[in-house]
């Protein structure tokens, strides 16, 4: 009989399934003290809490037969997730619980906008009727640009398709077929602004998406364009749109994510054009109920020993084996972070190759580190457990391959990428007292260590082209620390791999790029 311990409050519903299990009894003590919690979760084979229970390591000691905590929500911020993976414990959260109730709100915030119907409503609460002051805009056969397309930007594509909207999406992941199931055309991201008469964002804040919509993103879209953020605070710049609202650009914005919460007292509340909520995304109850449901399933099914998805630390494996893969756990992530770094296009297929001694390993865990590694570029809720599901789910084929040729190298890593534009090969392996390194991208040899901040340059191989890219970065202040060239054939296409001592801007890749030997310009941040 396994014992479930639920210290913060569930809905009755939520847990359902967990308390008609013959093979579980449910123990519900809510607001314990230190002492009571350390006493309870001695004998618990799983914890469930949501935000209030703080998980930490001294609670974690004391759990002896804990295989599972799970999180009734997203966000695992109140668990020690380094302590729980120390202790071979998994932790698993509810990532889809409230993707209707998200996808809904954005669509009741897209309406409000294009009506204006709080400000309407405020206007007659005053006792006002000034029908004239509030004409809006009809959905049907606008263009609504989907920035992310994950669970939420493809169900809010679905309610906008009924509308009689055009949908254009932007993902990094998105492929031409899965676009054409969903309904929604496929196309860059600056396509996607500067075509749209609204905009909603639906992607994680990651370093990538930061002000993902800037000043430079509002002067490339159409006058009078409409702006959503049900996702996360900080991906848009709200001094940029702030400044975009009050020069006419942006007819109006609606949020319900800030990048301070609670905001306070907000510039944009002074303009009569935004109207905002505080956070309601997934403040239905269905929502707290259905993350409920999801954490319980996923609690039934790691205790009978069942596959499971939502894992968010990387689950338990052989002591030996561990000790085995654990020097090769670094040079995977960043070979996976690299490939999708350096490739250009929507993901379609990845394969990953073990050579040599690697071959004779279960290579398994590292396959899922570099697919972590590849993900994680654009996704902030992928994990060495969820990450072939998320892949599976963009229609992503990953395939694993294993050779006993280890081309000169006792052990090597090859990560394929295919995406829509093309294929892209990098190999690394480990060097006895020198660490990680990459040792070929595509056909060219290199010797680079995986780490920092670094420029892949693919350029002609003419005389005077390295100076002219050392110039350039010396005039924008860069300074370089090492420098791999890499060529097939005297005079033909080769690559410049570069050690820089700080990121580089836009304006310098831009530079860069304008020299007649330049092909392309990669900066890679690892």
């Amino acid at each position: 009989m396994f014992r479930v311990l639920i210290t913060d409050p569930l809905s009755k519903l939520g847990i359902e399934q967990l308390l008609d299990a013959t093979d579980v009894k449910v123990v519900q003590k809510t607001d314990l003290s230190k002492e009571e919690l350390l006493t309870e979760i001695a004998d618990a084979d799983a914890l469930i809490v949501r935000s209030q229970t703080q998980v930490t390591a001294e609670l974690i000691q004391h759990a002896k037969k804990l295989k599972v905590i799970g999180r009734a929500g997203v966000g695992v911020d109140n668990i020690d997730i380094p302590a729980a993976t120390a202790q071979g414990i998994i932790v698993v959260n509810a990532p889809d619980g409230n993707t209707i109730s998200t996808a809904e709100h954005t669509f009741a915030m897209l309406i409000s906008l294009a009506r204006n119907i709080p400000q309407g409503y405020r206007s007659i609460v005053r006792g006002e009727w000034n029908r004239k002051a509030y004409v809006g805009v009809e959905l049907n056969n606008k263009t609504l640009g989907i920035l992310g397309l994950g669970r939420i930007g493809t169900e809010l594509a679905k309610r906008a398709r009924a509308f009689h909207m055009n949908v254009m999406a932007f993902d990094p992941y998105l492929t031409e077929d899965r676009a054409k199931k969903i309904g929604v055309q496929k196309a860059s991201l600056d396509h996607v602004i500067a075509a749209s008469d609204f905009i909603t964002v639906h992607t994680p804040l990651t370093k990538e998406t930061r002000h993902l919509i800037d000043a430079k993103a509002f002067s490339q879209m159409k006058n009078g364009v409409r702006i959503l953020n049900c996702a996360r605070g900080g991906i848009i710049d709200e001094n940029a749109l702030f400044d975009a609202i009050q020069s006419g650009k942006v007819a109006g914005a609606a949020l319900d994510v800030f990048e301070t919460e609670p905001p306070g007292e907000h510039p944009l509340f002074t303009l009569p054009q935004v109207i905002a909520t505080p956070h309601l995304g997934a403040s239905t109850r269905e929502a707290q109920e259905n993350v409920a449901i999801d954490v319980s399933q996923e609690i039934l099914h790691i205790l009978r020993d069942e596959p499971f998805k939502n894992a968010v630390n990387l689950p338990s494996i052989p002591a030996e084996l561990q000790e085995k893969l654990r020097p090769y756990q670094i040079l995977a992530e960043r070979l996976g972070s690299f490939s999708i770094q350096s490739a250009e296009g929507a993901l379609e297929e990845i394969t990953i190759t073990f050579s040599g001694e690697l071959a004779e390993m279960d290579t398994a865990p590292l396959s899922r580190i570099i697919l972590k590694g590849t993900l994680s570029h654009y996704l902030s809720d992928v994990n060495y457990v969820s990450a072939p599901y998320l892949a599976k789910e963009r229609g992503i084929k990953v395939t694993e391959q294993k050779t006993s040729q280890s081309h000169g190298f006792t052990h090597l890593i090859h990560v394929g990428i295919r995406t829509d534009q093309g294929e892209f090969i990098v190999s690394g392996t480990l060097l006895n007292g020198l660490g990680t390194r990459i040792v070929k991208i595509d056909q060219y040899p290199v010797d680079v260590q995986p780490e920092g901040h670094l420029l892949l340059i693919h350029h002609y191989d003419r005389p005077g082209a390295i100076g002219r890219v050392g110039t350039i970065l010396g005039d924008h202040g860069v300074n370089i620390a090492t420098m791999q060239v890499g060529r097939k054939n005297i005079g033909g296409r080769a690559i410049m791999m570069l050690h820089v001592d700080k990121q580089v801007s836009e304006t310098l890749l831009e530079s860069l790029e304008a020299l007649d030997e330049i092909h392309r310009v990669t900066a890679i941040d690892l």
